[in-house]
């Protein structure tokens, strides 16, 4: 059955979008401003209570609703920054801009932390918002650095960036997550002239879509690989509810991350396998009727599972991007409105509560009981993504990425 007679039944399965889902950016930038004012104060008061000063970015709420908020090592510490700088994009506001300086400042220090591979999450969601936003040469020449940082983790006899040091049961593992950095290294290559980075990039693509994917085009989560030989040695889960199972956020990290390859590289290929990786997740029966998932297709089916928003959240910000790419424009973008209302309606807590959150209901890590059914910051960054890129196509405006260069 094609892709776009797939999506169609889904749509037409109980739902019919009204005209004001088709734009939820007015309201939902309202209430996230307004939360964002919450979180702001909620993260100075931890901050101060903890009495650590290396404390710096809300990531999400423990089992007592208190706010978590971590360090710039940590891999969520960017996304923050990021919230801020897209505030400052929708509205305007300086003080917006003055809120996502402090703490864009601090994650530029991480620019030479070459013992993560998450240098795209941390780096280019903050600093690389703030310099398409405000074009300031620090800001440039820390995105450079950092692409020259990350690409010491890799590798070329396997083709890949190494996800994660220090892991006994893994030689060289590689995550699906690995592919939202790699946007980073297309840029850096773009504002140096510097073809290495994109080379790097466009090596790791490869691998990853030749090892990671299933026949079904689901993918998992780990491949480990002899770092001698480039062999894959295993096919793994760290997150997801099993090794052969199906994690709901990494379907979305692959769906987001080869529409960006298309973008970067225009290769055909990319795009193919974005549109069938659409596939998997909007055909799946295991899909609820609001498109918000499951934390795991296949542990979803053992009933009464928590949902992942932030799944939903950066499936919805992928496709409307892959919605200006593909022949199945107007259902990817159908579907993406839907999700959108779906959180909007249903996943957005009361105002002045949550700590000043935005999305209700996801899942970190289930199978080390970490994060379940909470807030988390990367759910609010793709969100608030997902609403500005759905403005954009309403406006019918290009979106222009770090360098200036066209990103939809």
């Amino acid at each position: 059955m094609k892709i776009k007679h797939i999506f169609l039944l889904i749509l037409l399965n109980g739902f019919t979008l009204s005209i004001s889902a088709q734009n939820n950016a007015p309201k939902a930038f309202q209430f996230a401003e307004h939360q964002t004012k919450l979180l702001l104060t909620e993260t100075a008061k931890t901050k101060t209570a903890a009495a650590k000063p290396n404390l710096l970015s809300p990531r999400t709420l423990n089992t007592n609703g208190d706010l978590v908020i971590v360090s710039p090592k940590d891999w969520c510490s960017g996304f923050f920054a990021g919230n801020l700088w897209f505030l400052y994009e929708y509205t305007g506001n300086k003080f917006w801009k003055e809120q996502s300086e402090p703490f864009t400042a601090v994650m530029e220090a991480e620019k030479t932390d070459g013992g993560t591979h998450d240098m795209g999450f941390k780096l280019y969601n903050s600093v690389g918002n703030a310099y398409r936003l405000t074009h300031e040469q620090k800001y440039k020449d820390d995105i450079i650095q950092a692409a020259k940082t990350l690409i010491t983790r890799f590798n070329p006899t396997i083709g890949c960036i190494k996800s994660w040091d220090h892991r006994k049961e893994w030689k060289f593992p590689v995550i699906i997550d690995n592919m939202m950095n790699l946007e980073l290294l297309f840029e850096a290559t773009k504002l140096s002239g510097d073809s290495g980075f994109y080379k790097v990039a466009v090596a790791h693509a490869n691998t990853t879509l030749k090892n990671h994917f299933r026949v079904d085009n689901s993918s998992y989560h780990v491949i480990d690989y002899d770092p001698e030989t480039g062999k894959v040695l295993h096919k793994q889960t760290h997150q997801g509810f099993a090794d052969s199972s199906v994690w709901a956020r990494g379907q979305a990290w692959g769906l987001y991350g080869y529409t960006m390859c298309y973008r970067e590289t225009g290769n055909k290929t990319y795009l193919q396998e974005a549109e069938k990786i659409a596939k998997y997740i909007f055909s799946n029966p295991q899909m609820p009727a609001d498109l918000v998932p499951y934390w795991d297709y296949d542990a979803a089916k053992l009933g009464n599972q928590p949902r992942d928003a932030s799944a939903a959240s950066i499936a919805a910000s992928a496709l409307y991007e892959l919605s200006t790419y593909s022949k199945n424009a107007k259902v990817y973008k159908k579907t993406a409105d839907k999700i959108l209302n779906s959180l909007a309606t249903k996943y957005q807590p009361q105002p002045d509560s949550a700590r000043g959150f935005l999305l209700l209901h996801s899942t970190g890590h289930k199978p080390a009981n970490s994060e379940i059914d909470v807030p988390i910051i990367y759910a609010d960054y793709y969100y608030l993504e997902a609403l500005l890129r759905q403005k954009r196509l309403a406006d019918k405006k290009p979106v222009i990425n770090a360098a200036g260069h066209l990103k939809n």
